[in-house]
């Protein structure tokens, strides 16, 4: 059943790693183009770029998107949504899915489910997805953040450590995946509800999102629920580096000569 959401794609200028990353281009297009016409592939009601910089909101509006120009104080892309939601007067109720500006092979069927699954789970103030790791240097890789839930597939807590950890196998510093158990690598997508985004905009930070640099203990701290699912598919690889814009056009190019 389709179900009634939002998409904001937040986008800073600045980067360490890579300045100006949402307006490098792939295929002759600025990388948040790409992100912004895939999002026009959901279901989404209504699709908004939120940045504080004004290179990026003149570039969004040469490409006819609707752009939200918020602070420049915000710490992370969900205060910033808080921000927006406020904006544009968005009644608690309702669902508004995170996007991040630098996921240009982000599969559109992701984000039509996170915001299915929010709406089945009325429990739930946010939903996100996770893929089964099937490989012992994922599961070790710090980079890589895992997540463990409940039966219901409410998260019970997200690390970048090896969680859950197979205590018998793993004690003598053998590298392999937990026996028995499925570990699940959290794939970072959002789907809110705006009632959260406005509480979340009040909560302070805890001691385990800053230690394991992750916001989303932030909410399991405050008592908050996230349901996590099985994604229908792996989405492609973000952009961070100059690598990674060489590796995504290349994937860029590959899906659309597949659509030829």
């Amino acid at each position: 059943m389709a179900h009634a959401y939002k998409v904001v794609i937040p986008a800073r200028y600045a980067s360490t790693r890579l300045p100006g990353k949402p307006l490098r281009e792939l295929l002759g297009k600025p990388m948040l183009q790409h992100v912004y016409e895939a999002a026009g592939q959901c279901g989404a009601q209504q699709v908004v770029v939120a940045t504080d910089d004004a290179r990026i909101e003149a570039v969004v509006t040469g490409f006819g998107a609707e752009v939200c120009m918020t602070s420049s104080e915000h710490a992370s892309g969900t205060d910033r949504l808080a921000e927006v939601v406020d904006k544009l007067g968005w009644a608690d109720d309702e669902i508004v899915v995170n996007v991040q500006g630098d996921e240009p092979l982000m599969p559109p069927a992701l984000i039509d489910q996170v915001a299915s699954d929010l709406a089945d789970n009325t429990a739930a103030a946010i939903a996100t997805i996770a893929t089964p790791m099937v490989a012992a240097g994922e599961f070790f890789d710090p980079n890589v953040v895992k997540v463990v839930t409940d039966r219901a597939g409410f998260a019970l807590y997200f690390s970048r450590a090896s969680i859950p950890w197979d205590r018998d196998l793993l004690q003598d510093g053998v590298k392999a995946l937990p026996i028995g158990i499925v570990p699940l690598r959290h794939i970072g997508i959002y789907a809110y509800r705006v009632g959260y985004l406005r509480r979340y905009a009040e909560m302070r930070s805890c001691p385990l999102e800053q230690a394991e640099q992750l916001e989303q203990l932030r909410a399991l701290w405050y008592g908050e629920r996230i349901h996590v699912a099985e994604a229908t598919q792996r989405p492609g690889p973000g952009v961070d580096t100059e690598d990674d814009l060489v590796i995504a056009e290349q994937l860029l190019q590959a899906r659309l000569n597949g659509s030829a």
